[in-house]
């Protein structure tokens, strides 16, 4: 028999139990492929802890945080995978580190369930006009907000993958007229019109709530930005589900302070948000510190999961499952 690939974790502890990939969770895990126990070495770190040492000898590398110096300067003369332990990768570019024959995988669609009940919740929130509503609230004021029914308005889904596709299912089910984007404009059962990023101003003006979805890249960056802002109808909604990135929260903050829009926020530049970022005293906007759809129970075993159905995939010579594109950055 060959000798065992190494598979190293690396958790990081400011992220908190939900990330961490524990041993007895990386046990439960394997339990289901018992198959795999002796195709492989199995090592787990912390915060950097014993990290150089295996990265002597390691094949694949499971981590959100870790040293890619270290990578970059010939550290890791064996690997050949990492797996990022969550969707977005923006805080590892470039990949000038990344090993040319080694494979970048992520998480991506592990969150479905969990960002579902975030992202319909959120259009519900919009739509009963609860940031309107909480705004009131802190200034101990009694304004009545009346909403319509959520029934026949239109939402626009930017970016219909995983997270897209699954708010998309539900909002269909709700009775909102889906409008999505995705850069091949493939169709999608759930989703009534498909057009590609270029109808972008030609869309805004359509929807009654926005919900950006689609991952931070180059070509992203401030997608939703003061020109975009302007194009949506007076009471409209957003919610910034994907990267901070791709919303000017400045421009935003002008829109929502005006009281033309409102809007609710998952993620942020920087995370944690300083006290002192204005955000936190605008109005008729909804914050949540970026938790939206880390399941506490499930979403690492999920993930853990994941990862070893690759090992399994990588050992007979198949393609990785959710493999990362270098030039697409997702």
């Amino acid at each position: 028999m060959s000798e065992p690939l190494h598979l190293h974790f690396e958790n990081h502890a400011a992220l908190g139990p939900v990330f961490q990939a524990t041993p007895e969770r990386v046990e439960a895990a394997l339990a289901k492929r018992p198959e795999l126990r002796e195709r492989l070495r199995i090592t787990i770190g912390l915060d950097g802890e014993g990290y150089a040492e295996a990265m002597q000898t390691a094949d694949i590398l499971f981590g959100w945080n870790f040293d890619r110096a270290l990578i970059a300067g010939g550290g890791a003369p064996r690997l050949r995978w990492v797996h990022a332990h969550g969707a977005g990768i923006n805080h590892l570019l470039p990949l000038d580190w990344l090993p040319k024959r080694a494979v970048l995988t992520n998480s991506r669609g592990v969150h479905a369930e969990k960002a579902d009940e975030y992202t319909i919740m959120a259009l519900l929130m919009l739509n009963n006009r609860l940031p309107e509503s909480a705004t009131h609230q802190r200034a101990a004021r009694w304004e009545q907000v009346f909403s319509s029914s959520i029934v026949g308005k239109t939402v626009l889904v930017i970016g219909v993958g995983h997270i897209g596709a699954g708010a998309a299912r539900w909002a269909k089910r709700f009775g909102l007229n889906v409008i999505g984007i995705r850069r091949s404009g493939r169709r999608h059962a759930h989703v009534h019109e498909m057009h590609t990023p270029d109808a972008l101003h030609a869309l805004l003006p359509r929807a009654d709530f926005v919900l950006v979805s689609a991952p931070h890249t180059d070509e992203t960056t401030h997608l939703i930005g003061a020109a975009e802002l302007a194009l949506m109808k007076d009471g409209a909604g957003l919610v910034n589900y994907s990267r901070a990135h791709l919303v000017d929260y400045d421009a935003l903050r002008a829109e929502l302070e005006k009281g033309r829009l409102s809007a609710i926020l998952d993620v942020f530049d920087p995370e944690p948000l300083p006290a002192s970022s204005p955000l936190w005293r605008t109005p008729n906007l909804i914050m949540t510190p970026h938790c939206a759809s880390d399941d506490t129970e499930r979403f690492t075993p999920k993930t853990l999961d994941l990862v070893f159905g690759n090992v399994t995939r990588l050992l007979a010579g198949k393609p990785l499952v959710n493999r990362v594109n270098r030039v697409r950055q997702y």
